[in-house]
């Protein structure tokens, strides 16, 4: 982080002191991580914190690999200390706690019964069973209380046309330019839009309407208005360009929604002053170069000018919330392998650094009177909740993996500098095997995150534990067009897929390799996603690799123009293929897989619009073909990721079994009967 944001306490609301300490580290003499330990994880998201600061509600998600299932639930923790209990029963997942502000009730969204459709429920914080508060036919997508607790704003979408019980399912007519969406196949019109619900009359008023979708409900601290976000122009299909907006939360009123955000890029997560008079946002200054832009904060006053606070900063922005005064806002900020807390004045002095150091802080929810309850974790440590004292003190709220992480070895991360051929700069994260402090030419797995606009870093990341219990040293660089390194660094792949990253991915083993940490006979590459994208230009590029695993990853981009559902990206970057072959064919690594000597796995999920199968399929025919040793798996019914734990744990062990087989002579992992 640059040091012109200098840390500073003199600000009119408590500050955090900025100490670094570790985030749950767990020191054992215990076993190594197996796949079945991975189930055995719990996840915590969604903190809520109640309105007397005594509580805070989160999201407890859990998997069954016995039973392929997953589910969630919402728990509640006093801030004070003690344990957390569980909130929700076994019926039916649970998401999105909220407390009503007058702090008399819990609510959730669940679908409970057969065939029933998500609802808002809630539990009285005085005793007695969660009760259903709604009942939208189509269901319930988003909502946030009032701040007088007598209504709810809904995010509902548009209702299903009708048809007979016995008739078959009809054709799909396409009309929309963007048609398809990885976990909701071919795209309709139907659109979420804003509703008002009148919890006592039970009454349901549309406030939005139109071709456009609606997400982020925020209300003003009156009650009177709701801050959105929605693509407003002639065609959203084209285009990244939300905005923030502004109703009057009142159905009868004249006024239509009015624009805050100025923008022709993205913006969204909007939040409130305790005034009602400014609202903050996440927006972007290089809308011309979409997801590789940086995420900045703005502020405006509803129909005033807009101003952004964090264009100096040159990272990534996240989480906006306002301080109790409305002097500061607190946000999370992406920044060299961590994510931070941190607090942006709005009066233009210096942005304070309120908890920094080796993790990672995914969200966060204000505690009213000072301090904050976060989501964070560490290399060596699950996501779990914490409270950010006002005094200055950091305090773990919840264990939920503790007693499993008593049981294991984990693997120690480093990051280290690695300069690429080229003279560029990188940071790479190394995971040793447990137990293993001064390393020698260990067999080693090169594995590239995705996106690309993402990075890896210090925060809990299973996969390279499993590996690193296999006895391989795991290297996860992040490549230019990462994030957490500024704007210049993410537009470096800018038309450039399969360049950059490459080299920098393989200039990371390189650095591993004159360290004495890997062997350069036993090294293996892989990713999923952008990182199997990644992984497919560097086997078409060198045979250095004995082992590859390709996981959802493109290979031949004009086949994947309208199979996909990335159209707006390919014209924002490459144009047209009809109008610019030339690009498009220069990054597809299909024209070069008769370069491919490394036995590759080939691996996605059948029904995945995201990087779709028939890019795998295309390089495992051509492999295949030409009689190179190849494999291609893929899982039924899937899309991009987020599988159900049984075709999870059947990718980890073909993983393990892959670069077992080639690396170390040892394919015991590989799945029996196929």
């Amino acid at each position: 982080m640059s040091c012109r944001y200098a840390i500073s306490l003199a600000v009119a609301f408590p500050i955090f002191v900025a100490t670094a300490v570790a985030v749950g580290a767990q020191e054992s003499s215990g076993r190594t991580l197996t796949v079945e330990d991975i189930f055995r994880f719990a996840s915590v998201s969604s903190p809520m914190v109640s309105p007397d600061g005594s509580r805070a509600a989160y999201v407890v998600g859990t998997r069954d690999l016995e039973g392929n299932s997953g589910r969630s639930s919402v728990w509640m923790a006093p801030i004070a200390g003690g344990e957390p209990r569980r909130m929700t029963s076994d019926e039916a997942s649970a998401s999105s706690p909220r407390f009503s502000p007058d702090g008399r009730y819990l609510s959730f969204l669940a679908a409970r019964g057969e065939g029933a459709r998500q609802q808002v429920w809630v539990l009285d914080l005085r005793g007695g069973e969660a009760r259903a508060l709604t009942s939208v036919e189509q269901g319930v997508e988003g909502y946030e209380w009032s701040p007088d607790s007598e209504r709810l704003a809904l995010l509902v979408r548009d209702k299903e046309p009708e048809g007979a019980d016995d008739a078959p399912e009809p054709p799909w007519v396409i009309d929309r330019l963007q048609f398809k969406q990885d976990y909701r196949g071919y795209l309709d019109r139907r659109r979420p839009h804003l509703y008002v619900f009148d919890i006592a009359s039970k009454e349901l008023r549309q406030l939005t309407e139109g071709d456009y979708d609606h997400s982020s409900i925020a209300w003003s601290p009156d009650g009177s208005r709701i801050a959105f976000v929605s693509n407003r122009t002639v065609e959203p299909d084209e285009n990244y360009d939300t905005d923030v907006w502004v109703v009057s939360s009142e159905v009868d009123s004249e006024r239509g929604p009015l624009k805050v955000s100025t923008s022709t890029g993205s913006d969204g997560g909007p939040a409130w002053s305790p005034d009602g008079g400014t609202l903050a946002w996440l927006t972007s200054l290089r809308p011309e170069v979409g997801g590789y832009a940086m995420s900045h904060l703005a502020i405006a006053t509803p129909g005033g000018d807009q101003r952004v606070l964090t264009e100096e900063l040159d990272r990534n922005i996240g989480a906006p919330r306002f301080s109790d005064d409305g002097s500061h806002v607190l946000a999370l900020l992406e920044t060299e392998g961590a994510r931070h807390l941190i607090a942006v004045p709005l009066d233009g002095s210096a942005v304070l650094t309120l908890w920094e150091g080796e993790r990672n802080v995914q969200e966060l929810a204000l505690v009213p009177g000072g301090g904050a309850v976060v989501v964070a974790s560490g290399p060596e440590s699950p996501p779990d909740l914490w409270l950010v004292e006002s005094s200055g003190g950091r305090r773990q709220l919840t264990h939920h993996n503790r007693e499993l992480l008593q049981e294991l070895r984990l693997g120690r991360v480093v990051k280290e500098r690695v300069t690429a051929p080229d003279g560029t700069g990188l940071d790479a994260f190394y995971t040793f095997p447990p137990g293993v402090d001064e390393p020698e030419a260990l067999p080693t797995i090169l594995w590239i995150h995705g996106g690309p606009m993402s990075q890896d870093g210090w925060g809990w990341h299973a996969v390279r534990q499993l590996f690193a219990a296999s006895g391989y040293l795991v290297v996860q660089p992040n490549y230019r067009g990462s994030h957490g390194y500024g704007q210049e660094f993410a537009l470096r792949l800018w038309q450039n897929w399969g360049g950059p990253e490459r080299i920098d991915a393989i200039a990371s083993v390189d650095h591993a390799i004159e360290r004495g940490w890997a062997d350069p006979d036993r090294l293996g590459v892989g990713g999923w996603s952008y990182g199997g994208i990644t992984t497919n230009a560097v086997i078409t590029h060198t045979d250095r690799f004995k082992a590859a695993v390709s996981g959802a990853g493109a290979a031949l981009y004009v086949a994947a123009y309208g199979h996909d559902q990335y159209q707006r990206w390919y014209e924002q970057e490459l144009g047209t293929p009809w109008e610019n072959r030339e690009l498009w064919e220069r990054i597809s690594t299909f024209n070069r897989v008769e370069q491919i000597t490394t036995p590759t796995l080939w691996m996605g999920g059948e029904r995945d619009w995201n990087v779709p199968i028939s890019q795998g399929e295309l390089m495992y025919q051509s492999m295949k073909r030409l009689g190179r040793e190849t494999l291609l798996v893929v899982y039924p019914g899937q899309g991009h990721g987020r599988f159900p734990p049984a075709y999870e744990s059947d990718r980890y062990r073909r993983w393990l079994g892959w670069f077992g087989r080639y690396l170390i002579g040892d394919d015991s992992a590989w799945p029996e009967g196929n």
